[in-house]
């Protein structure tokens, strides 16, 4: 993990229920997400996948690299015939400062509906 003074990670227990919505769908819902705390970055919630409906994923050939976290893999999620782009992302293997968001997911907030935050 790269060393930086001003990206600080910090993990917290999310509150509440919280749903992803896409098209009508309800596409995550769980009570136990996972917070990731960034700093100079919005809080999110990463959703355990079995929390997550993955029948409505489609993994893309999109990644992108993080140097606190590692490498994302993207999803579209699809639902009704509407499609909506690398909506959804995980780090498959996370670098060990940050394992805990292993077996987790998250969605873009401008890309899905979130009821709850």
């Amino acid at each position: 993990m790269a060393t930086n003074p001003d990206c600080e990670i910090k993990f917290a227990a999310g509150p509440k229920r919280i749903r992803v919505v896409f098209n009508g769908e309800t596409i995550a819902d769980s009570t136990e997400t996972l917070v990731l705390l960034e700093a100079r970055h919005p809080d999110i919630h990463y959703f355990p996948r079995a929390d997550v409906r993955m029948g409505f994923l489609r993994r893309t050939d999109h990644h992108t690299h993080c140097p606190y976290k590692g490498n994302a893999a993207y999803w579209n999620i699809e639902v009704g015939g509407e499609t909506v782009e690398n909506a959804a992302w995980s780090y498959e293997e996370p670098f060990d400062e940050v394992s805990e968001i292993k077996g987790y997911l998250s969605f873009y907030l401008d890309r899905v509906n979130i009821l709850g935050v």
